[in-house]
């Protein structure tokens, strides 16, 4: 059976220690390199426990055959454009599926880093979590249908913290909203 392992793991910066010790109950780093590879079966219970590890929907973990997969072709760098050194799949979309909604913030005007038109992407989480999603952009409901939106710069008892996308702007402090959602994913059209 041909599996998509690999790929998962690569595109997120695990190793196969890393999996092996994410999976419920644990397992060998030599387990998951051969499942990986195919020299071991890829039982439903093996997709069900590795796919947890990944956070990725279990039929992420397979592909077919006959369907042609995106690959990636070239590497952006500080040093320009250049060929992968390996070949490797790209992470579709529909694979950093989790049980959190996703949710869209469409941006109206070019504010800060984003361009008018652009779709931020984001993950609904409690608002407890804040304390480990300092240092990205999350979006608060506020009273009254209104939202902030900016980076969390803190998260205290009496609310967050939040600093504008537009340069110049003051951080505002927000009550504790009964939500957040962290900004996963940038869908710009170019």
């Amino acid at each position: 059976m041909i599996n998509r392992i690999r790929d998962i793991r690569l595109q997120k910066g695990l190793t196969l220690a890393d999996v092996a010790a994410a999976c419920q109950p644990p397992t060998t780093a030599q387990t998951i390199g051969r499942l990986e590879t195919g020299m071991r079966n890829l039982s439903l219970a093996w997709m069900n426990r590795i796919a947890a590890a990944l956070s990725v929907e279990p039929e992420s973990l397979l592909r077919s055959e006959a369907s042609a997969v995106p690959i990636v072709v070239a590497v952006l760098s500080e040093s320009g454009v250049e060929s992968p050194r390996t070949r490797r799949e790209a992470l579709l979309p529909s694979d950093l599926a989790t049980d959190a909604p996703w949710m869209v913030l469409e941006v109206g005007a070019s504010c800060g880093e984003y361009r008018a038109g652009d779709q931020v992407w984001l993950r609904q989480h409690d608002w407890h979590d804040a304390a480990r999603l300092v240092n990205r952009d999350v979006l608060a409901p506020c009273p009254a249908g209104r939202f902030a939106f900016g980076r969390l710069l803190d998260r205290t008892e009496a609310g967050l913290v939040l600093l504008p996308p537009a340069s110049g702007q003051k951080p505002i402090a927000t009550e504790p909203p009964p939500w957040l959602a962290v900004a996963e994913m940038l869908v710009r059209k170019l």
